[in-house]
């Protein structure tokens, strides 16, 4: 990937943008034109514990070889972008650690005006996620199990199959649903559940903006999205016992968010405040 990327050749342009979670970051340009990276993360697996499954055990000594060479390489890529900015507060601080480089924070754009809250909410909980292990929905799908409340998963990834065999009759999979079927669901929910660290998370603030309250982990963009005891509750733990203990905490709680502070929160992060910031930082 480092070895294609530098293959692309530029020289007709006078700006490069790249949009990098890995090795976009690496172009070069030969012709003194200037280059901004707009950051979702540093290599996740080269730059952080976290492994491809989502634990944070000891990675395998031969991958952390092969990674080793990759951050030689990303250190000297990085090194040639004039100018950084990142999704969040969190990646802004990856940034610094991995390539000791200053970046400016554009939080991503969220679709809010798709959303629109109900007045009537249902009874069940909600969570929206690519199926994949790094998500963490194993711990959401065991702390519901044990609690026997309802809840929908609408997504689709390669975990499918593995986590609807740990999964009770209260847990639906819906699949992948379009835009107006998932803020239809989100709209009515009880509350949001994430259990993943999330760069930023922008179906976190979807569902604030559908003036749904959420139950996260707290850790990642979250921290910079979500005002606890306003718009959501933390907790602490990527475990069943954390989760639960959270989930019943909420259930006593429902009644004191207010559609409205969830609603207004979620604008802070609209397409238009988007647009103003990208272009400024373009140029």
């Amino acid at each position: 990937m480092p070895s294609a990327i530098e293959r692309f050749d530029f020289c007709q342009y006078e700006v490069i943008v790249s949009f990098s979670y890995a090795v976009a970051h690496g172009v070069q340009i030969h012709n003194a034109g200037r280059h901004v990276a707009y950051t979702y993360t540093p290599m996740r697996y080269a730059w952080s514990d976290i492994n491809i499954d989502g634990t944070h055990s000891g990675k395998n000594a031969i991958l952390n070889l092969v990674m080793d060479k990759f951050r030689a390489w990303d250190k000297v890529a990085a090194s040639r972008v004039h100018e950084f900015a990142a999704i969040s507060q969190g990646i802004a601080d990856r940034i610094q650690s991995s390539y000791q480089r200053a970046s400016r924070i554009i939080y991503p754009p969220v679709e809010t005006e798709r959303f629109h809250p109900n007045g009537q909410r249902g009874d069940y909980f909600v969570t929206l996620s690519r199926l994949v292990a790094h998500k963490r929905l194993d711990v959401v799908i065991q702390a519901f199990s044990k609690l026997n409340l309802p809840l929908k998963i609408i997504g689709a990834g390669p975990e499918r199959k593995k986590l609807q065999q740990h999964a009770t009759p209260n847990i639906q999979f819906l699949g992948y649903q379009p835009d107006e079927v998932v803020a239809q669901i989100v709209s009515k929910a009880r509350g949001f559940v994430c259990a993943a660290e999330e760069d930023f998370g922008i179906a976190i603030v979807e569902a604030q903006a559908a003036g749904c309250p959420v139950i996260v982990y707290k850790a990642g963009g979250a921290l910079e999205t979500v005002t606890a005891g306003t718009t959501g509750l933390f907790f602490e733990e990527q475990s069943v016992v954390s989760l639960i203990d959270a989930i019943q905490r909420f259930n006593e709680l429902a009644h004191c968010f207010r559609q409205s502070d969830l609603v207004e929160n979620a604008r802070r992060f609209s397409k238009e405040r988007f647009i103003r910031s990208f272009q400024d930082f373009v140029g």
